[in-house]
């Protein structure tokens, strides 16, 4: 049964749409299990019925016209039920709904089990036979089995028509959307640009090209450098390999021949394609014939043929890379996003970032805010590479991706970015007041930064310090380690930006979500693994550089302050405080003028929430990393989308640590600040400062939000606030108290949410 699992899979993984993959579905099923009829119904939403999409035994006309509602029928109980139904006497039973158009009236075994994708139901997938028996086990557990496989690629499948308008059968579909989760706040309506790493064929997007002739002939020039380069490789091979051996690389010349793969490319591009869609399109259908014959060597050539295309789409993408064109408004989108990518948009010309893999918390999404643009994360089965060149709503306060708006759906948008900006204006008057609220009570609003143009934005909205410099952005920015001088001009500019303001830095927070090409740390489970200051304790030799580097670029300035991320260990802190002393000391006998700066510690691990005591003793200030320490608490990688859902700060056993924290750090006289995307939320600053957190360090977009909220209400009222939110059981129960108690000071206005009903 493996076996024939893997053949129906590689088959359907090669279709070139829904219709095909359902048609292959059912012919394959029915085949395997000797079964008169294989049905499949999937849920069209636009109308709430489950359709019958394709089958084989039940009349052929009436597929796409027959559906049944989801109290409808035996395909309606699965759906209900989630879960198998297997009868040997069908029609007996009180959920039986004869359909006259199928014909189905003499098959009397019923077996039908439900296809799921996160959670949802998207469809119901049916054998019938005419005799009265029960299929058996085995039976049973193929088609389990089977479905818990397919639900992935129906629904990309689904998607790609949801792309262009279509419900799965066919009907037009008003305003279709992506739903995702929210990456950073705004609306934008603008030109997607699909983005993808390079040489990796799987994610190639459809374009059109304006030139054929032209195409093709810079096709054929990239397929004549991969030549080339495979008899290079032929005679530098010779001496090793026998003559038999080395006809392997006359066969690979005769992949690429005009006569071969190159024919067939040219052939697409003939029809419009551009040149790495047409080549990604023959690789994909040759990669998958051949991954279906059960030949250990012929299955072994699909490997061969992705190797050959990879190659010649380098020297495509090489060439095709230095005339690439933005639109002067565009959204990035993309299967997973990297910084790099977003910077290699031309300036200003980048409005907002999807991306198919990630969450709210991901590297990618705390960028996007910094920038000040409207992010979408996770956005599950997002078919990014149909998407390249149509205008798309990105609406980043619900994760939501409208891919083919009406006239009335993009004015509807458009009246909320006019709103949006408004707000910002209004906002702005704000700008040179204090944060202080109605009796008095002042609390510091600070920023996270990474870039200098982070700290450019900063200043432009008031920031009165930075809370986060973090310090691996350059690094990761870059192919190699800096050296100790360029991480010194690096600093001194964000020390020189914000003087005489206080700037935190952190020292290097590598692993878990922040990878650095040049020096890969992989693990099973790297959030809980080599990160931090373990790696910075593994090598001081990095260490002292960077923190060198620091205190060199704080002469003249001194408004330095170094924060110690990742702390699991008392002793990290004695042993970091150390060689920080050391640094100074070797520096001042080098002839620099450099003081001894505050240390603070990150309080991120679970376990440092009970030793506040032992951490105010070691050091000068304490910082809260709330995304780490929610995440760690909640067991929720932030990153994952399918989880996603069950990370939130406001959780009440998260508040009541941060409560805990704040009582015995204020009690210790000492500064408490937070960073993350707690911080940044309007309605959580104002519990927050009522624990008695000092700073607010968060991403520039928000500060003028947060400010405006803490001028609308009193010490005492959010003292109140707090001690209920303590109380509560859920979430969900935080969240409702605040929206309630906190709408009458605008927090509607200031948290927009943008809720469509469906059309």
């Amino acid at each position: 049964m493996l076996q024939i699992l893997h053949s129906i899979m590689t088959e359907v993984n090669g279709a070139r749409d829904l219709a095909a993959t359902l048609d292959i579905l059912v012919r394959s099923v029915q085949n395997a299990l000797a079964t008169r009829v294989c049905s499949v119904y999937l849920l069209d939403r636009s109308i709430g019925r489950y359709v019958l999409m394709a089958s084989q035994g039940l009349d052929a006309a009436a597929v796409g016209r027959v559906s049944l509602a989801p109290q409808e029928g035996l395909v309606g109980l699965v759906a209900q039920r989630a879960e198998p139904v297997n009868l040997d006497n069908a029609s007996a039973h009180p959920r039986y709904h004869y359909i006259p158009e199928t014909r189905e009236e003499e098959y009397e075994s019923f077996l039908g089990v439900p296809v799921i994708h996160h959670a949802q139901v998207l469809g119901v997938l049916v054998v019938q036979q005419k005799e009265r028996r029960k299929f058996n086990a085995e039976d049973e557990a193929f088609l389990i089995t089977l479905s818990a496989q397919l639900a992935p690629v129906i629904a990309l499948a689904e998607s790609k028509g949801m792309a262009q308008g279509f419900t799965p059968s066919g009907k037009r579909n008003r305003n279709p959307y992506f739903d995702g989760v929210p990456g950073a706040p705004g609306v934008v309506i603008a030109q997607a640009i699909t983005v993808f790493p390079p040489a990796d064929l799987s994610v190639i997007p459809n374009r059109s090209c304006v030139d054929i002739k032209a195409e093709i002939k810079f096709f054929n020039g990239c397929l004549e450098a991969v030549r080339v380069d495979i008899n290079e490789l032929k005679i530098k091979i010779k001496g090793q390999l026998r003559p038999e051996e080395r006809e392997l690389f006359d066969a690979y010349l005769h992949m690429l021949s005009d006569s071969a793969l190159g024919a067939e490319v040219v052939s697409l591009i003939e029809q419009g394609n551009w040149a790495q869609g047409a080549l990604a399109q023959v690789a994909q259908a040759h990669i998958n014939n051949f991954a279906s014959i059960n030949d250990d060597y012929l299955r072994e050539r699909a490997t061969d043929i992705k190797d050959l295309c990879s190659r010649v789409l380098y020297y495509l993408q090489e060439k095709q890379k230095k005339t690439r064109v933005y639109p002067p408004r565009c959204i990035v989108i993309c299967e997973e996003l990297s910084a790099a990518m977003l910077a290699e948009v031309p300036k200003g010309q980048l409005v907002g970032v999807v991306s198919a893999e990630g969450s709210a918390h991901s590297h990618v999404a705390i960028l996007a805010r910094a920038m000040g643009l409207p992010a979408v994360m996770g956005v599950a089965n997002f078919p990014f590479a149909e998407l390249d060149g149509h205008e798309v709503i990105l609406d980043g306060h619900n994760g939501r991706v409208y891919t083919d708006p009406t006239d009335e759906m993009r004015q509807r948008f458009q009246e909320i970015v006019r709103e949006e900006v408004q707000l910002t204006e209004e906002l702005e008057s704000i700008k040179e007041l204090p944060c202080e609220t109605l009796d008095g009570h002042r609390v510091q609003l600070w920023v996270n930064t990474g870039l200098l143009t982070d700290v450019l934005r900063s200043r432009e909205r008031g920031a009165e310090g930075i809370g986060l410099f973090r310090t691996e952005v350059p690094f990761m920015l870059r192919e190699s380690f800096p050296t100790e001088t360029e991480q010194t001009a690096i600093y001194r500019d964000q020390l020189e930006a914000f003087h005489p303001k206080m700037v935190t830095m952190r020292t290097l927070d590598i692993g878990g979500d922040k990878p650095l090409s040049y020096f890969p740390i992989k693990e099973d489970n790297p959030f809980l693994g080599w990160r931090g200051i373990r790696v910075s304790m593994d090598h001081p030799e990095l260490f002292l550089s960077q923190v060198r580097a620091m205190l060199r670029a704080s002469v003249g300035f001194n408004n330095l302050q170094i924060l110690l991320p990742m702390i699991s260990q008392v002793g990290e802190i004695d042993t970091s405080t150390m060689l920080i002393r050391r640094a100074q000391r070797e520096l001042f006998e080098e002839g620099h003028a450099v003081q001894m700066p505050p240390i603070g510690v990150m309080i991120e691990v679970p376990a440092m929430a009970w030793q506040v005591a032992e951490i105010v003793k070691r050091s000068d200030f304490v910082s809260v990393g709330s995304n780490d320490l929610t995440q760690y608490m909640l067991a929720v990688d932030r990153n994952n989308p399918r989880v996603t859902n069950l990370f939130s700060n406001l959780h009440p056993a998260v508040l009541r640590v941060m409560n805990k924290i704040a009582e015995e750090v204020t009690a210790a006289g000492k500064k408490l600040s937070i960073c993350g995307e707690m911080a940044g939320n309007p309605a959580a600053s104002v519990l927050l400062m009522a624990m008695g957190f000092d700073i607010l360090s968060m991403n520039a977009t928000n500060l003028l939000k947060v400010k405006a909220m803490i001028r609308d209400i009193t010490l005492a009222q959010a003292k109140a606030l707090l001690v209920q939110a303590l109380q509560q059981e859920d979430t969900e129960a935080v969240v409702s108290l605040l929206d309630r108690e906190l709408h009458g000071v605008g927090l509607d206005r200031l948290r927009r949410e943008v809720r469509e009903g469906q059309d």
